[in-house]
């Protein structure tokens, strides 16, 4: 084989890399022997001058003296704990679904080693936040964030469900025409922020349910008073742990919002042609009793009945 010696290089770094760690050192005899799976025939010299190059080229590769040394690499790009940490984060996200945490957990573990990366493969449990379908956020994401940086307009298409939980598109499919702001975070969700044509004023809209988002080159509108952190505050909330399971009469028109609140897989069943009831964990407090109200009625608690006296003594507070 040509360049022999460069191709032997290269199968070393690519090995110490995928196959060491301090618990994983390797051998002369053991980089011998894999080098002569790949066809390359070698003496112990040679595993001495590469690994010399492979230092001098900035790897961090370990020698563990004794009376056969071995070798590791040691420091990476990332540390095990900080994989872990991505790892938990990728897990847990609402934002991401279940094929796509899976990929990306496969290409976090190629950046440690074969061994480590069995430390990845791990579950991470999560209260009430299930994971979404739509592939296309990671892309829609990308489009509306190049569409802030250019202060450009992007037009879309919104989806909403009906009370059989079925996807259809909000006004027979109208495009929004719409100037991005910022997309914020919140309860494990990303929302467009913006100028919206339709609505005259700003408002927000859940990435998951964009849909056909494209670019467009008319310059965005600008609000020059918009703080997005002030945003945040004045308009999304936060909602405790304590959870209990809280059953719900519901007319149809709000499977969206309850859909949209506990995630597609609620518990839903119908209970005539007007109203369904949802099963759901919530957290039994004002934030929640808050988000009843809202509705003016067309949510109500059913059970249990200390959950549904605690709301009536608020809304007795609140006369």
């Amino acid at each position: 084989m040509k360049n022999e010696s460069q191709y032997g290089l290269l199968l070393l770094r690519q090995y110490l890399y995928q196959q060491t760690d301090e618990q994983h050192p390797v051998s002369v005899t053991d980089i011998l022997a894999f080098w002569q799976q790949h066809g390359i025939q070698a003496g112990r010299k040679s595993v001495y001058t590469d690994i010399e190059l492979l230092q001098y080229a900035g790897m961090d590769i370990v020698c563990v003296k004794s009376s056969q040394n071995k070798y590791f690499v040691g420091q990476r790009l990332f540390e095990l704990p900080e994989l872990k940490l991505l790892v938990d984060a990728v897990e847990s996200s609402r934002f991401i679904t279940e094929k796509k945490s899976t990929a990306l957990i496969k290409k976090l573990g190629h950046l440690t080693s074969t061994a480590q990366a069995e430390q990845l493969n791990r579950r991470i449990y999560m209260g009430g936040t299930p994971k979404p379908e739509n592939e296309s956020i990671y892309y829609n994401v990308d489009t509306i964030h190049n569409a802030v940086q250019k202060k450009q307009q992007i037009t879309f298409q919104y989806y909403e469900y009906t009370p059989q939980k079925e996807k259809i598109l909000k006004h027979n499919g109208y495009r929004y025409q719409f100037s991005p702001y910022a997309l914020i975070w919140s309860r494990d969700c990303y929302y467009a922020v913006g100028w919206s044509e339709k609505h005259g004023k700003i408002a927000q809209f859940r990435v998951d349910r964009m849909t056909a988002v494209e670019p467009l080159e008319q310059t965005a509108v600008q609000t020059l008073d918009f703080d997005p952190a002030e945003y945040v505050r004045k308009v999304f909330g936060m909602y405790p742990d304590n959870l209990c399971t809280v059953e719900l009469l519901c007319d149809n028109e709000v499977m969206r919002s309850v859909i949209d609140r506990f995630g597609e897989n609620v518990q839903t069943e119908t209970v005539d042609e007007q109203h369904f009831r949802a099963t759901v964990e919530v957290a039994p407090s004002p934030p929640f009793f808050s988000w009843v109200f809202t509705f003016s009625g067309k949510i109500r608690i059913v059970s249990p009945a200390a959950v549904l006296e605690e709301m009536r003594d608020m809304a007795a507070w609140l006369k």
